[in-house]
């Protein structure tokens, strides 16, 4: 019996083959000739999106520097706390409230408290001690919620269903993971199934002629389930590996979303019960403690398996990975620090852990 596969393990500062061979002219290859004489994105946002730069530093570094708002947000909050104090109980609890109010949740904050109050009470403590501490909560925190994406070769295709609300980088990221499983030797197929939004679709047939993905698509406003239907049918006939499916995020109209998710599920177990395999709600890390609401309605809604974050460095709040974590108890697969596809990596607890605290990696 075939193992399932790995793929996307082990990825932190490693090139894949593809990206180590060079093209005819031994220039570094920053563009996919598909992408040649492509209709142009259809806004600057998605333009930005599909750009990929070649990768100048590790992405450890990446991280950090993508992290470093949220990382600054939580210094500033130690440090006006602690500055010239002993931690007594008074400073414990302002601490305490300042890491609640920084998105990390009342459990870490409520972890960092007691560790400090056991180990330091009533010493003074430095700014770096506190930060080394958050670090191995936050790291401890998160461990358990480490867990690669696994493509499971018994599943011809493998189905990953993609969830979460508009803006929050789903088709990008959709396009991110179909250049991951191409460089892992992997036929892809993409459904477009956002149909209410023509820009969604447009951009995906971007994604399509960039990574070599065939794209299933129809009109604006076709039933989404019944193209899933075809993209799967598609997809076993074919030989495809992965089946990657984009969907609508209307959570303003949650009943109807609920009712189209439910029926897309349904008619892709017509042709494989085990189907989807994989449901990932993608997340914007900017939205901060909305997150969490999100991920209420998606995992009722959805059934959600795992969690990808975006946009981690546009914002001061990336706390929020860690209530997430702790109030959903879900897989975190990926976390995004950027627009290029390397900028979506495999979630590393430690690595997160370290860049939000602001520690130098060991």
């Amino acid at each position: 019996m075939t193992k399932p596969k790995n793929f996307f393990s082990g990825l932190f500062g490693k090139k894949h083959a593809d990206e180590r061979a060079s093209p005819s002219d031994g220039a570094p290859e920053t563009a996919s000739p598909a992408l040649k004489g492509a209709s142009p994105p259809t806004s600057p946002r998605d333009a930005s999106d599909i750009a990929e730069t070649p990768v100048k530093q590790g992405f450890f570094a990446r991280l950090a520097s993508g992290l470093a708002r949220s990382s600054q947000r939580l210094s500033d909050s130690v440090i006006a706390v602690i500055a010239k104090r002993k931690l007594d109980a008074e400073t414990l609890d302002a601490l305490e409230e300042a890491l609640i109010a920084a998105d990390l949740g009342v459990g870490a904050a409520g972890r960092l408290r007691d560790a400090l109050a056991r180990d330091r009470f009533n010493k003074e403590i430095s700014e770096d001690e506190v930060k080394s501490a958050l670090a191995d909560i936050v790291a401890a925190t998160l461990a358990d919620h480490q867990k690669p994406l696994t493509i499971d070769p018994a599943h011809r295709p493998h189905v990953i269903l993609t969830v979460g609300v508009n803006g929050a980088g789903k088709t990008t990221t959709i396009g991110k993971l179909a250049e991951k499983c191409r460089r892992d030797g992997l036929k892809v197929m993409l459904a477009a199934g956002d149909t209410f939004r023509a820009a969604a679709v447009e951009q995906l047939k971007i994604w399509g002629e960039r990574t070599g993905a065939e794209v299933v698509a129809k009109e604006a406003g076709a039933d989404a389930a019944g193209l899933a239907f075809e993209a799967l049918e598609r997809a076993r006939a074919e030989g495809v590996d992965v089946l990657l499916i984009d969907t609508a995020g209307r959570l303003q109209n949650k009943r109807e979303l609920m009712d189209e998710l439910a029926k897309i599920v349904r008619v892709l177990k017509k042709l494989d019960p085990a189907a989807p395999h994989d449901t990932l709600l993608i997340l914007d890390a900017t939205v901060g403690q909305n997150a969490l609401s999100q991920a209420d309605v998606f995992r009722e809604i959805a059934g959600v398996t795992g969690l990808v974050m975006t946009k981690l460095d546009g914002t001061a709040r990336g706390g929020v990975l860690v209530a997430l974590a702790e109030r959903h108890r879900l897989p975190i697969h990926f976390i995004g620090v950027g627009e290029t596809v390397d900028d979506l990596q495999p979630f590393e607890a430690r690595s997160f852990a370290n860049a939000l605290a602001g520690v130098s990696r060991d």
